[in-house]
């Protein structure tokens, strides 16, 4: 079965580049413009679409018509605990060789009161499993912190170095399932149609 991670449009956070963790914010009026630009394949509209929890995502699912998408916990952004509203240039200025040294940790990487990467993808790969027994295509609509977290168990990637697939906003991550949930082929989907397409 086949797996289309989304993530929300833009806030007045992402555009200002704070971590908003599971801040709760709503989109911008120009992430809901770029959102509406987005051009899915009409297979993908039979999917069963399920939402982060947090506003910005819920609404990106109902811009993309799919108002009956469903709020699955697993899927909400990673904790950033005490990092949460801060700009990652300032906290690096600020904290230094200590906060290289947890961003060095890669998976274990963990903000003070926050969650680590690793279990982002723990309970991603339990959403899997669970996804794999209906069978279904779904689309998914997320957070950049959750998908990278697919592409860990997609791929392998440790979080020490630059992701396996850069994958920019409006860019799709398609995956595929096996039977008990593994993610397989991984590859990126093209929501703003290309120039000659």
């Amino acid at each position: 079965m086949r797996l289309l991670m989304l993530r929300h449009g833009a806030t007045a956070w992402n555009l200002g580049r704070r971590i908003q963790g599971r801040l709760d914010l709503p989109l911008h009026p120009a992430g809901r413009a770029r959102i509406r630009s987005w051009r899915l394949d009409p297979g993908w509209r039979t999917a069963l679409c399920l939402s982060s929890p947090l506003a910005r995502a819920r609404e990106t699912a109902v811009l993309l018509g799919f108002s009956g998408a469903r709020p699955e916990p697993r899927l909400i952004e990673m904790d950033w605990g005490a990092y949460t509203g801060w700009r990652l240039a300032d906290l690096r200025a600020l904290l230094g060789d200590r906060l290289a040294a947890n961003e060095a940790r890669g998976l274990d990487f963990r903000p003070p009161g926050g969650e680590s990467p690793r279990e982002v993808a723990g309970r991603l790969a339990d959403l899997f499993r669970e996804l794999a027994g209906i069978g279904r295509d779904h689309l998914l609509v997320t957070h950049k912190g959750v998908r990278h977290a697919a592409l860990v168990l997609a791929c392998g990637w440790e979080m020490r170095d630059a992701p396996p697939l850069a994958l920019a906003d409006e860019v799709g991550l398609l995956l595929e399932l096996d039977a008990e949930g593994r993610a397989g082929e991984v590859r990126p989907l093209p929501l703003v149609p290309t120039a000659g397409s």
